[in-house]
């Protein structure tokens, strides 16, 4: 049978980076990839897709929601037709996966006997942890309904606020295993023995619907900027945005940009899409648009193109 893990965490909290560290881990193993994101265009699936790897993307909202539950539900039905050991399903930073055992029961029913529910990963973000749980009924939902707990950006935060972070979890979800990791330097034996004790969490109707969704909107442009105006262009507009994300080309180079908070991360990168594009998560609804518009046109001042 084929084990089957969900990966759940909060925006940038790094589950891209989990899977592409645990790719490199384990170079034999035959893997398959569902990745979900809540934008239009897909920024995560460039970063981790090779000849060799089955990956299936369902882009445009959660795969917990009706929007697409029942695209998820194909995808796991057509996984099941691969030769693999592990599936390996990323959810939207958003997700709320309370309603995954009515999906896994309907893959069970469609694709009997295909499937080991391994359990639930959710990574954490370390860093800006007591900054969202306070205020997003997702991220407390992902925990309750996690197996393990890894808590990324450990190397940023100290010893006290990582005791703080780990003592909200456990009164979260007790049960839960917690790892600690700095850029996924982890031991991945727990992947092929297996998390003791998997449960699948008690069905509850998901947060994600149709009716909270929330807005995204997509920036493009296509000749290079300045890194330094791009740079202050992100910090006026991040406190409007969960994540910001994407591939762009500066005068200095091409990157892969993240935004989490407040914290703007440029990586080195030779992969680009057809053009500069970055997507963005508004915690303002449609009024983003207004805030990335006019904080274009002061610090960049050159063309670029808004999209929904």
């Amino acid at each position: 049978m084929i084990k089957l893990f969900l990966l759940s965490g909060f925006l940038g909290a790094g589950k891209t980076t989990f899977l592409k560290s645990l790719l490199e881990h384990f170079p034999d193993k035959k893997i398959g990839i569902i990745m979900n994101e809540f934008g239009r265009v897909s920024i995560d699936g460039p970063i981790l897709e090779s000849d060799e790897l089955t990956m299936i993307e369902l882009n445009r909202g959660s795969i917990f929601c009706s929007c697409l539950k029942l695209s998820f539900i194909r995808a796991l039905n057509e996984m099941a037709a691969y030769d693999l050991d592990y599936v390996f399903v990323e959810s939207s930073g958003l997700a709320d996966p309370s309603n995954i055992a009515e999906i896994l029961e309907v893959v069970g029913v469609e694709s009997p006997e295909v499937y080991d529910y391994a359990g639930t990963i959710c990574i954490v973000d370390a860093l800006h942890f007591m900054e969202q749980i306070s205020d997003l009924v997702t991220l407390k939902r992902q925990i309750e309904c996690a197996d393990i707990a890894i808590l990324n950006k450990v190397d940023r935060v100290s010893e006290e606020a990582l005791l703080e972070v780990e003592s909200v979890i456990v009164s979260i979800q007790p049960k839960i295993r917690m790892m600690r990791s700095s850029y996924f330097n982890l031991d991945f034996s727990f992947i092929e023995k297996g998390i003791d004790q998997v449960f699948v969490p008690e069905l509850r109707e998901s947060y994600n619907t149709e009716d909270n969704k929330p807005k995204t909107i997509m920036l493009s442009y296509q000749a290079p900027v300045p890194q330094g105006n791009l740079i202050r262009f992100l910090e006026t507009v991040s406190a409007s945005a969960y994540r910001i994300k994407g591939f762009v080309e500066t005068l200095e180079g091409r990157f892969q940009v993240d935004v989490v908070s407040r914290t703007i991360d440029f990586a080195e990168t030779e992969k680009m899409l057809e053009a500069s594009t970055l997507v963005f998560l508004s915690k303002v609804g449609p009024q983003i648009i207004r805030v990335v518009d006019q904080a274009w046109k002061t610090e960049m001042g050159t063309e670029m193109k808004l999209s929904n």
